[in-house]
C-alpha cells in the first residue's frame, strides 16, 4: 500500500497525444496575422473553421472535416466583415451555424450548407450590432437555444437572443478595461470574466449583478483567461509580477486565496485553456508555444495535477477544440485538436492506450449532446437547466438535416428582416426576399394544416428545404457576381481616363 501512494494512479497518465499524417492537415490555409489572443480557429462534427487573412475586410474559411489535404486558393470563404475577424464560435446546438465577431463592431450569425461552402457567403443570417468598439468574443449558452454573447473592446458584454436579433442584456459597468476571457458555468446561469484591470469576476448576467471578484488573480500585466469547471471552481491562467506564467483554481464562495496556484515558466505567450467537464482535464495551449500541457483537477490536495506535455516543432498561431461527440471512441481518443501553423491546420489527437477493443465506459461517460435544453426566453425568463446529455457508446450519429426548422428554430423567421419595437438591429444589406416569403408562406400553410388537424408530410418539408437552399445558393452567386461587375466597372473606368 506505501508504494502506491507515491504515484498518484490515474488512468490519463499515460495519454498519448499524436499528429496525424501530412495527407490529412489542412495545407496552404493562410492563417490570419492578426494580433489578437483568440484560438482563430472552432470545430464540431462537421466543419474546422479558420480566420484566414483576406484583402478589405474579414474572412474565414470552413472546411468540411474530411477535407483535407492542399487547399485550393479560390476557396470560397465566409467574407461579410468590414474588418478582421477576431473570433468564431460554433453553435453548440446546430452544427451548421456559427457566430463570428469582428473588428467592425459588429458579430454576426452564419449558416453554412449541408456540404460546405461552393461560393463565397456574405450575407450573415443575423448582424447584431450595438458594440461600439471592436468585437473580440462570441460565446454560445451551453444550454440555452439562440443565446449568444459577445464582449467588445468597448468593456461591454452584451447577451442576445439571435432568433429576433435583440439585445437582452447588457453589462456595461462592470468592467473598467478590456475584457480578456468569458466563460459560462456547465449550465449558463452564471459567467466568469478576467479583464485589463486583472480582476477576476463571477456574474449572474440575469440580475445584472457581480456575486463574486478577485483582484489581481494574476499580479502580472499580461492577459488572463478563466473557465468555469463542472464543480463551480474556476480555473484560470495568467502571469506572476515576474512575468512567470501561472495557473491557479478558484472557489467563487471564498476567493481571498486560490485553492492551488502553480508557476509553469517564463515564456511570454498567452495561455489557452480547453477545459473536459467529462474527465475534469484541462489542456494549456500557449500561443507561440509548440506543446499542449495537460493537467487533471481532482477533488484532493494538490487539486491540480500534471499529468503530460505533448511537444512538437513548430509553434501555433492558434488552437481548435473538437466536442466529446466528434471524437472517435474506438480509438479510445479523448481529445482532437486542430494546431494553427502559419499556412496549415494539422490534427492533434489525444488517446489512452487500452488493450481491448471494446467501448470503454469509464473514459466516455454521458456528454453534452445538440439538442438545447432551454428556448432562448425561457432562459430570459430566469429558467436554468443542465445540459442534455448523450451516450457515445455507439459513436455519435448527427441527424441526416441539421438545418434551422421554423418549427423548432426562430432564425429562419423573417422577423429578422423587420426592425421590431424594442430596436432590435434588422438584417443589413439586400434581403432576400424570396426565402421570407417561402419561409412565411410555410409558417402561414402549416398552422392552416394543423388547425384542420392535418401534417405537411416529409417530402414537402425536404422539397421546400431544397428550395431553400437553392435560393440561399443563387443568393450568394449573385452577391459574388456583383462584386466582380463592380471590379470591372472600375478597370474599364481607368481605362478610359
Amino acid at each position: 500500500m506505501q508504494q502506491r501512494r507515491v504515484v498518484r494512479q490515474s488512468k490519463f497518465r499515460h495519454v498519448f497525444g499524436q499528429a496525424v499524417k501530412n495527407d490529412q492537415c489542412y495545407d496552404d490555409i493562410r492563417v490570419s496575422r492578426v494580433t489578437w489572443d483568440s484560438s482563430f480557429c472552432a470545430v464540431n462534427p462537421k466543419f474546422v473553421a479558420v480566420i484566414v487573412d483576406a484583402s478589405g475586410g474579414g474572412a474565414f474559411m470552413v472546411l468540411p472535416l474530411q477535407k483535407s489535404g492542399r487547399i485550393d486558393k479560390s476557396y470560397p470563404t465566409v467574407c461579410g466583415h468590414t474588418g478582421p475577424v477576431l473570433d468564431i464560435e460554433w453553435c453548440p446546438h446546430n452544427d451548421h451555424i456559427i457566430a463570428s465577431g469582428s473588428e467592425d463592431c459588429t458579430a454576426m450569425i452564419w449558416q453554412i450548407p449541408e456540404n460546405g461552402l461552393t461560393v463565397p457567403i456574405t450575407e450573415p443570417v443575423v448582424i447584431l450590432e450595438g458594440h461600439a468598439k471592436r468585437v473580440g468574443i462570441v460565446s454560445w449558452h451551453p444550454t440555452a437555444r439562440n443565446v449568444l454573447l459577445s464582449a467588445g473592446c468597448d468593456n461591454v458584454i452584451i447577451i442576445w437572443n439571435v432568433g429576433t436579433g435583440e439585445a437582452m442584456i447588457t453589462l456595461d459597468e462592470m468592467h473598467p478595461d478590456m475584457i480578456y476571457s468569458t466563460s459560462w458555468n456547465r449550465n449558463g446561469s452564471l459567467l466568469c470574466t478576467t479583464c485589463k484591470d486583472k480582476k477576476l469576476r463571477v456574474i449572474d448576467p440575469r440580475k445584472e449583478e457581480i456575486i463574486a471578484e478577485k483582484d489581481k488573480a494574476h499580479e502580472g500585466a499580461r492577459p488572463m483567461r478563466a473557465v468555469f469547471l463542472t464543480n463551480g471552481y474556476i480555473f484560470t491562467t495568467g502571469f506572476s509580477r515576474m512575468s512567470e506564467r501561472q495557473l491557479a483554481l478558484w472557489n467563487p464562495e471564498n476567493m481571498d486565496e486560490p485553492i492551488a496556484l502553480h508557476e509553469m515558466d517564463t515564456s511570454n505567450g498567452v495561455l489557452l485553456p480547453f477545459y473536459d467537464a467529462d474527465t475534469n482535464v484541462v489542456y494549456l495551449c500557449g500561443k507561440g508555444d509548440s506543446s499542449i500541457r495537460y493537467f487533471e483537477i481532482t477533488d484532493e490536495a494538490p487539486y491540480v495535477h500534471y499529468l503530460n506535455t505533448f511537444a512538437s516543432k513548430e509553434p501555433q498561431r492558434g488552437m481548435g477544440y473538437m466536442p466529446k461527440r466528434g471524437l472517435d471512441v474506438t480509438r479510445c481518443e479523448i481529445a482532437r485538436f486542430f494546431k494553427l501553423h502559419e499556412r496549415k491546420c494539422e490534427p492533434i489527437i489525444m488517446t489512452v492506450p487500452r488493450k481491448s477493443d471494446l467501448y470503454q465506459d469509464d473514459l466516455y461517460p454521458d456528454t453534452p449532446g445538440p439538442e438545447a435544453a432551454l428556448e432562448a426566453e425561457e432562459w430570459f425568463e430566469g429558467q436554468n437547466k443542465d445540459p442534455i446529455l448523450i451516450s457515445l457508446k455507439h459513436g455519435y450519429v448527427p441527424g441526416k438535416n441539421r438545418e434551422l426548422k421554423v418549427q423548432r428554430n426562430r432564425l429562419d423567421k423573417p422577423v429578422l428582416n423587420k426592425k421590431s419595437d424594442t430596436g432590435s438591429t434588422p438584417m443589413k444589406g439586400p434581403t432576400l426576399n424570396a426565402e421570407a416569403d417561402v419561409t412565411q408562406a410555410m409558417v402561414t400553410e402549416e398552422e392552416t394544416l394543423s388547425r384542420e388537424g392535418l401534417k405537411i408530410d416529409k417530402n414537402s418539408e425536404s422539397k421546400l428545404d431544397e428550395l431553400l437552399q437553392e435560393v440561399k445558393t443563387l443568393k450568394a452567386t449573385i452577391a459574388s457576381q456583383d462584386e466582380r461587375i463592380a471590379n470591372l466597372e472600375n478597370q474599364m473606368a481607368k481605362i478610359t481616363i
